[in-house]
């Protein structure tokens, strides 16, 4: 009898979750179900979070808290920055993508209070964009201000090479 009751429960669980996270899926999906719906393009926020990782100067790994004690692990894409990359084409960058995914680690894994503002998805899909905020610090301001990394509006990027 237990074992039936988990199982059920487990059930609802499983289309609870699909049916919060259906809008990440697409507006044009949500659509086609329900007609009445329409999802967000963006959340203002804030979403609170909490880190994991960083991959480097502009992409960090968080687990962001979307309901009381639900989170859901994601990538996050600090906008309005570019950094350089630790696959860059030449050593200057890699060097410079070594110090901004460092300093970032060293701003996040210290801050008592992330939060995720204006966040919406990514263009290239699998993460999401957002204005990422630690103790009340602009993280994108920040590494920018540091000199970490360059403001960026989506447009061709520079190179770290020059």
């Amino acid at each position: 009898m237990h074992t039936i009751r988990l199982t059920l429960a487990f059930a609802a669980l499983s289309l609870l979750c699909a049916s919060l996270f259906a809008p990440a899926v697409g507006a044009s999906d949500l659509a086609a179900r329900d007609p009445g719906v329409r999802a967000p393009a963006a959340i203002a926020g804030p979403v609170e979070a909490s880190f994991i990782g960083n991959y480097d100067g502009d992409t960090i790994t968080v687990r962001a808290w979307i309901w009381p004690r639900q989170s859901v692990e994601t990538s996050v894409r600090l906008a309005g920055i570019d950094a350089p990359e630790l696959r860059g084409r030449c050593e200057a960058e890699k060097q410079a993508a070594q110090a901004a995914r460092d300093r970032l680690n060293s701003l996040l894994s210290q801050a008592s209070r992330i939060e995720l503002h204006d966040i919406e998805l990514d263009k290239y899909g699998g993460r999401v964009l957002a204005r990422v905020v630690a103790d009340g610090q602009d993280m994108a301001a920040a590494m920018a201000g540091e000199g970490h990394a360059r403001p960026y509006a989506g447009d061709t990027r520079k190179s770290w090479c020059d």
